[in-house]
């Protein structure tokens, strides 16, 4: 299987959540491979008034030994790259540029948190983010205390001194630590940044379902999270969050390579997080299967953190819709560059790492 030639076109990216939803379905509706549809609706509307909707498409044999998993939309605004990912791909089959090796079938998920993905914001319309959402609400919640000793500080509006205060912190106790205090995951605060939430959330709610309706455990299983804002520029980084000797892990460097690389080990641009959506997958994968985090490279991620807690404060505030609305703009351009060479190279290297996913199904 070769590395599909087809010329790239940026303008599969697309200007807000319903026209990518719209692109998604018609794109869909070009496959001429057995497929079925399956939508599900999540709670409010987007600024238009629009229902929000996660949509899904099973291609291929119901009876598949092997599925290629592509997920868009984790974190809601991260939808925008990930809708231009699932549509090249999907033009690509329409097209017949590509084909779907024998007994491997594609599951392909469309905006996880659509209400995040309408609003321009990574988490949804209760602040959780779904990608810490994924533990076991019945017993104790995951502390985080260090999140708590920087929490007057996350909601500075002086920048500077919150500069310095986080500066402080990392002196004592290390970048690690900063970062693992700030995005690890806390289950306190509903207003803060990275919160997990007191119950399962919508995109959670779905892929708990995909996973049964289509006995994942039963198949070889290649999950592909599509992610952005996090690494270096217009680079996809290999996330893998299996534990470091597990079999998942194994096999996600038989086939990615030595691009691979585990917060568990301090090798990535990630740290080790708290219910990240992956563990759902863990549970029901065989000895023949791996998830990844296809993570695309932004800007520093002392921006991230910046562009996220000014998002945070002003979503805390009730009376400033304008600052609300200009901000979102900054929020689009952290996870979703308005450049071509960088939409460019996250297509061209989602094209590799979605062959290399079947290359290492099919063999």
């Amino acid at each position: 299987m070769n590395l599909p030639v087809a010329a790239i076109d940026p303008r599969v990216f697309p200007a807000s959540y319903m026209q990518g939803r719209q692109h998604w379905l018609a794109q869909v509706a070009c496959v001429s491979l057995p497929k079925q549809c399956l939508a599900y609706p999540c709670a409010g509307t987007s600024p238009e008034g629009n229902a929000l909707i996660t949509d899904t498409v099973w291609i291929g044999s119901k009876d598949a030994k092997h599925v290629l998993v592509l997920i868009a939309g984790t974190h809601g605004i991260e939808g925008y790259a990930g809708s231009a990912i699932e549509l090249d791909f999907l033009r690509l089959l329409a097209a017949r540029q590509f084909d779907l090796p024998p007994d491997v079938a594609l599951l392909v998920i469309h905006a996880l948190t659509p209400w995040g993905y309408a609003w321009q914001r990574r988490c949804d319309a209760d602040g959780v983010d779904l990608n810490r959402n994924a533990v076991d609400f019945s017993n104790p919640l995951p502390e985080n205390p260090d999140y708590a000793a920087l929490r007057s500080a996350l909601f500075l509006d002086d920048k500077a001194e919150r500069m310095r205060l986080f500066s402080a912190f990392e002196h004592n106790h290390g970048r690690i630590a900063f970062e693992k205090a700030v995005s690890g995951g806390q289950y306190h605060d509903p207003a803060g940044p990275f919160y997990g939430g007191t119950a399962p959330a919508h995109g959670r709610l779905v892929v708990e379902e995909l996973i049964q309706h289509y006995d994942m455990h039963q198949r070889n299983l290649a999950v592909i999270d599509l992610h952005s804002g996090l690494g270096a520029y217009g680079y996809g980084e290999i996330i893998c969050d299996h534990p470091p000797e597990s079999a998942g892990t194994h096999i996600a460097q038989r086939w990615y390579g030595d691009s691979v690389t585990l917060p568990a080990l301090g090798t990535s641009s990630s740290v080790a997080k708290s219910g990240l959506q992956d563990y759902l997958w863990h549970a029901v994968m065989n000895g023949r299967s791996c998830y990844i985090t296809l993570e695309f490279g932004t800007y520093s991620t002392d921006q991230l953190f910046d562009v996220l807690l000014r998002d945070h404060q002003l979503w805390a505030q009730s009376d400033n819709e304008q600052a609300r609305l200009a901000h979102s703009q900054l929020m689009r351009q952290h996870f979703c560059p308005n450049d071509p060479a960088w939409q460019e190279m996250v297509l061209f290297r989602s094209r590799q790492v979605i062959t290399q996913a079947l290359r290492g199904l099919s063999a």
